[in-house]
């Protein structure tokens, strides 16, 4: 079994065939999917994907893209949260590359998500690009106001941030990228770093890995970025599927009581 720790199954790009996709996933040993939300209005589409599927459980938050539009509560995130079917906080975080919004407002609704996942307990997943420095010194910041759980996501990041996420006891995420033919520093650095805190993702639609680029990602896809981690960390494909998907669950515990609870 292998667990995809981030998809995006409320997206136009599944609105047909989502069934399929996700039987897809079953069929390739995929057999649980977290879809993330990007923005906190769009959340009960985000939760009715995770309604319809036992396999699959959701986050909820506001990417940094829109943090300058969607100035959430961490009252209000807290409330949504408690929801069975949710077993994460976020995408929340920095991302200078693009800077859809100024970084102050990224940086206040990235604190404001941390306090959330602080006061839930559940596992805060953080984008990051192009914010190494600042984004490493929040979460010391934060870390130092109150222990709380977190996952950088699609992690293209130097390896100073990510040692620092693996000192304060976080998860770092690989998603199809590990697999393109210049990531070289990218698998450099996930042979590095202990497989007790890695996980693999999708994030698909976006990012289809190779030998699949160009076209629509999708969960099932996970399993290359699973074999090319393998290579890396000098393993077998079937110790990879067990350790990440057991760090999943251990990470997004939640997302187990969830499971039982649609079984």
């Amino acid at each position: 079994m292998l667990v995809d720790s981030h998809c995006h199954l409320d997206f136009p790009d599944f609105a047909a065939g989502l069934e399929e996709t996700v039987a897809r996933a079953k069929n390739a040993g995929v057999g649980h999917m977290l879809t993330i939300c990007t923005l906190v209005k769009k959340f009960p589409e985000v939760l009715a994907v995770a309604r319809r599927f036992p396999e699959v459980t959701c986050s909820v938050g506001t990417h940094p893209h829109s943090a300058g539009q969607e100035r959430v509560s961490v009252e209000t995130l807290v409330e949504l949260a408690a929801h069975p079917r949710v077993v994460a906080i976020g995408e929340a975080g920095l991302d200078y590359f693009y800077q859809k919004c100024s970084r102050e407002d990224q940086q206040a609704v990235f604190r404001t998500h941390i306090a959330a996942a602080r006061e839930t307990g559940l596992p805060l997943v953080i984008h990051t690009r192009d914010a190494d420095e600042d984004a490493a010194e929040i979460l010391r910041e934060e870390m130092a106001g109150g222990a709380f759980k977190a996952v950088l996501h699609c992690y293209t990041g130097g390896r100073a941030l990510a040692e620092i996420a693996i000192g304060l006891g976080f998860y770092v995420s690989f998603s199809g990228i590990l697999t393109f033919p210049k990531s070289g520093e990218l698998r450099e650095l996930a042979g590095a770093l202990p497989l007790d805190r890695l996980l693999v993702e999708t994030d698909a639609p976006f990012l289809a890995p190779h030998p699949l680029r160009g076209k629509r990602n999708e969960p099932a896809f996970v399993r290359h970025t699973a074999k090319v981690l393998a290579q890396v960390k000098g393993v077998s494909e079937a110790e990879v599927d067990k350790v990440t998907t057991a760090n999943f669950f251990t990470l997004f515990a939640k997302a187990k009581a969830a499971e039982s609870a649609a079984a």
